[in-house]
């Protein structure tokens, strides 16, 4: 119904109600990489329970494993969603999407959308002109174990966001106004573990709601058409590798069916697996303008380096003036009215800001020279929050930069100019607002 828009109305399965819902749903695998204490906790409040931990590998273990364990692991979680199969812990959901409304502990309602959106309209590529596109640079390191779990896995669960470029509102607001306004029970409504805010989801199935989407997404379609006529229409906003996992896999699925490799790496879909559940990705959508979706630019910072040195090498390549700010919220206010001011933090209480004549996101253009200021001698590592990036900034040989808020509306617009953003270009929210695994669908 929705395939020219690149989604497909799915079979979700959702967990019966013998399943405690608050175990049931932990925070995505690749949040709190840091923290194996969170992790422990996790363990703890899910022991013996039904769980979507058991169906996940969170990243912090990825780095501590060795080969085998990784496989054993891997070997564990395929036995676990069988497992859960076979014991009939699901109701199977036919033909729904689910809207969904995702109160945090920072007083924000994230609202979305969970849908299936069809691979052969995504592309993680620089040079893609798909309507689903990256919006952070691939790191293929990151894949292979995604693949081995994908590859064999008879069901997918995700945390993956898809931002829509929907500046008037359209959409998401669209589906939520016309629940609420009919009174329509929730499917599910339940707080989430860790003090993480509460989640409502409603089923989205009536042909009435149907049409109003179908008009919505045309409206979209076309506001988001470029020149050549491509409408980029959505990005990848959380769960970047997740999503090229799945494209992956799928590709590889193609091949063995016979599909024929094209010139610019495409893959022809066989007939007899047009429309094989591989096809698509179960994701969540949503607005990229929604008031409550928070947007964080990710701080840098250099060791073994001094911070003239770093501040003239940015000038030399971005142009701009250089400032010197008396005092911390001096800087804090320049870098935080503007696109392209660029914060310097050192030891001893040194300011200093680039004020750059820069047209792109922020990161776009500091990154590429960071990487290039960078030698065998440096380190960079990225940092989460203001006070933060003060605060490291007071070790020895230490720069921090401090960046510029993102601007929503250059995302779309950088990214189809330019190709995906800097690896950790900007955060949505803070680590306990992300997406938590609940909704599932199967693959095989």
């Amino acid at each position: 119904m929705f395939e020219k828009y690149a989604i497909k109305i799915p079979n979700i399965l959702l967990p019966n109600k013998t399943i405690n819902m608050e175990t049931w749903s932990v925070i995505a695998c690749d949040q709190y990489t840091q923290d194996y204490d969170y992790w422990k906790k996790v363990s703890l409040i899910t022991k013996d329970q039904k769980s979507t931990l058991n169906l996940i590998f969170p990243e912090i273990y990825l780095n501590n494993f060795s080969e085998k364990q990784k496989q054993e692991y891997i070997l564990k979680i395929h036995k676990n969603m069988l497992n859960y199969l076979e014991t009939g812990i699901f109701n199977d959901i036919k033909n729904s999407m689910i809207y969904v409304e995702r109160k945090t502990g920072y007083d924000h309602v994230r609202k979305g959308l969970i849908t299936c959106i069809d691979l052969e309209n995504y592309d993680w590529m620089a040079s893609s002109r798909t309507m689903i596109r990256a919006t952070e640079e691939t790191i293929l390191e990151r894949i292979p174990a995604r693949v081995d779990i994908r590859r064999s896995a008879p069901i997918e669960t995700p945390h993956i966001m898809l931002l829509l470029n929907d500046h008037n509102n359209r959409l998401i607001e669209c589906i939520g106004d016309y629940l609420h306004k009919n009174n329509t029970d929730p499917v599910y409504d339940f707080n989430l573990m860790m003090n993480s805010g509460k989640i409502t989801g409603w089923f989205v199935n009536e042909d009435a709601l149907y049409s109003q989407i179908e008009k919505e997404l045309e409206c979209i379609y076309d506001e988001n058409k470029d020149e050549k006529g491509d409408s980029f229409m959505f990005a990848v906003g959380d769960g970047n590798h997740s999503l090229a996992t799945a494209k992956a896999v799928w590709d590889e699925y193609k091949k063995k069916f016979g599909g024929i490799s094209s010139d610019d790496k495409s893959i022809s879909v066989p007939e007899n697996i047009k429309n094989h559940p591989l096809r698509y990705a179960l994701v969540e959508i949503v607005n990229l303008y929604d008031e409550d979706l928070i947007f964080e630019p990710i701080h840098r910072i250099i060791f073994d380096a001094g911070i003239d040195e770093l501040v003239n090498f940015a000038q030399s390549k971005l142009s701009g003036r250089i400032i010197r700010c008396n005092t911390k919220s001096e800087l804090i206010d320049m870098v935080n009215l503007s696109k392209n001011c660029f914060g310097f933090i050192s030891k001893d209480n040194n300011f200093i800001c680039l004020q750059s004549d820069i047209e792109c996101l922020a990161v776009t253009a500091i990154q590429p020279v960071l990487d290039e200021f960078i030698s065998s001698a440096n380190k960079i590592d990225y940092i989460h929050g203001c006070e933060e990036t003060f605060q490291l900034a007071e070790q020895e040989n230490a720069v921090s930069i401090l960046l510029p808020p993102i601007s929503k509306d250059n995302v779309f617009s950088t990214i189809a100019k330019y190709g995906p953003l800097p690896r950790k270009s900007f955060s949505i929210g803070e680590a306990d607002e992300k997406r938590f695994y609940l909704e599932c669908r199967k693959l095989f």
